[in-house]
This record gives structure tokens, sequence and C-alpha cells, in this order.
């Protein structure tokens, strides 16, 4: 399984001042979407990132969890007797949100180097 990060530019907005000047402000907003098949692995990463935006200044508001996805497959045990006789697998995908608010570059610094752990999917929103 491969750990894949969608960061994208960072944005600047510009804010009106109270005496018309425009100041420019940085977005400083960031979801983070993850997705993995275990949920023990997928709170474990999640609580490091949690740490690393606390640490560094950060607003957090999460993990959120979102619905699980869940896949099932029908198989025939047997393909040319007993057609009666079969087996069920499902495929569970967790989810998590964490948005932090209020980040600074150093929030970025730290969640870029956090070591993720494999069959995580992680993506960045800023």
């Amino acid at each position: 399984m491969n750990c894949s990060v969608d960061v994208l530019p960072f944005e600047m907005v510009l804010e009106l001042a109270g005496d018309g000047e425009q100041t420019p402000m940085p977005k400083d907003k960031i979801r983070i979407r993850m997705e993995a098949y275990d949920h023990q692995v997928l709170d474990g990463a999640s609580a490091s990132i949690v740490d690393a935006a606390k640490k560094s200044g950060a607003r957090v508001h999460g993990p959120i969890p979102l619905p699980t996805r869940i896949e099932r497959y029908t198989v025939l045990r047997s393909p040319h007797v007993n057609k009666k006789s079969r087996e069920q697998f499902e495929m569970r995908t967790h989810k998590r949100v964490i948005e932090i608010s209020e980040a600074s570059p150093k929030t970025m610094d730290a969640l870029t180097k956090i070591s993720m752990p494999a069959g995580v999917n992680i993506r960045i929103k800023i």
C-alpha cells in the first residue's frame, strides 16, 4: 500500500484592513484526510499528527471519524458443485479528518517531518 501526500501551494489572501490598506495574510487552515484498512494504525498516525501540530502552537480539531466504507464480496466455494455454498468477504476502509487552524510555517515543517506507517493514505489541503 502506498502512502501518498498531496500538498497544495500555500496561498495568500488579501484582506482589507480598517484604514483601507491591503495587507497579505496567510491562509492558515490545513485539512488532513487519512484512510487506512487498520483502524489501530490510523489512530496512531492521527495521534502523532495531533501531537506535532499542538507542539508547534496550532489549534487542532479532531481526529474526526468519518463513516467507514465497507465493500462486501460473495464468492462461490466450488465453481461446479454446491451452488448454495458461498463465502463472504469484506474490506473496511476507516477514515479520519484533522483540521488545523492558526497554522504557521513551523507547523508545516513539523507535519512534513512525521514518518507515517505503511498502509495509511494521507491527503493534505491548505
